[in-house]
């Protein structure tokens, strides 16, 4: 199996790197050999956070270069637009239709862009829009949003949903698997 590339990025606080290391101990679970790599500076004042998943039988580097991932998760809507020179033409996009306002859009120095899954979608081909916080209220608990998200993601990756569930029991305590659950499979059902 060639090595793939998965790119999650969003802002400080949307649990991207507990996404992350699920993807990771799922990959690891069917005997794939996985490599991470997380970049979250300002992440405590809602800055950029993004992880780098690359899977396959032997991966040597934690990070893809320009035009090399296959799957991009993007957990805010802005965000999507940063990383898609990384995204191969063939790559599917996941967006998250939140809207996170940085300090210059809350200053009111520039615009937050217009139209963002719409201009994505000129771009790829396999564009998926989800409302990831609609869902997770709907699993009961508005902080599953990165669970939605991951569950989109699953129905890309034709891995069990039994493993999926085993390792997501495992990350959580049990008064939160029941609700990661939830939210996982709303995702899923997408």
């Amino acid at each position: 199996m060639e090595t793939k590339s998965i790119l999650l990025a969003g802002v400080g606080g949307q649990g991207i790197l507990r996404a992350s290391d699920i993807l990771c101990r799922v990959f690891m679970a069917v005997g794939l050999d996985v490599k991470k790599s997380e970049v979250h500076g300002m992440a405590q004042r809602g800055g950029c956070v993004t992880s780098h998943v690359r899977y396959g039988q032997a991966v040597h580097s934690p990070l893809a270069k320009k035009n090399d991932i296959d799957i991009l998760v993007s957990f805010e809507k802005m965000e999507t637009l940063r990383y898609l020179d990384y995204v191969k033409e063939s790559g599917t996009v996941i967006i998250n239709t939140e809207e996170i306002y940085p300090p210059a859009v809350n200053l009111g120095d520039v615009p937050y862009p217009k139209n963002v899954c719409e201009e994505v979608r000129r771009f790829f081909l396999s564009v998926k829009s989800v409302n990831a916080a609609a869902l997770a209220i709907r699993a009961g608990n508005i902080r599953t949003v990165n669970m939605v998200l991951l569950g989109a993601l699953s129905g890309c990756l034709h891995l069990s949903p039994e493993l999926w569930e085993k390792i997501i029991d495992d990350s959580f305590p049990f008064k939160l698997i029941a609700v990661n659950r939830k939210a996982f499979h709303l995702g899923r059902g997408l």
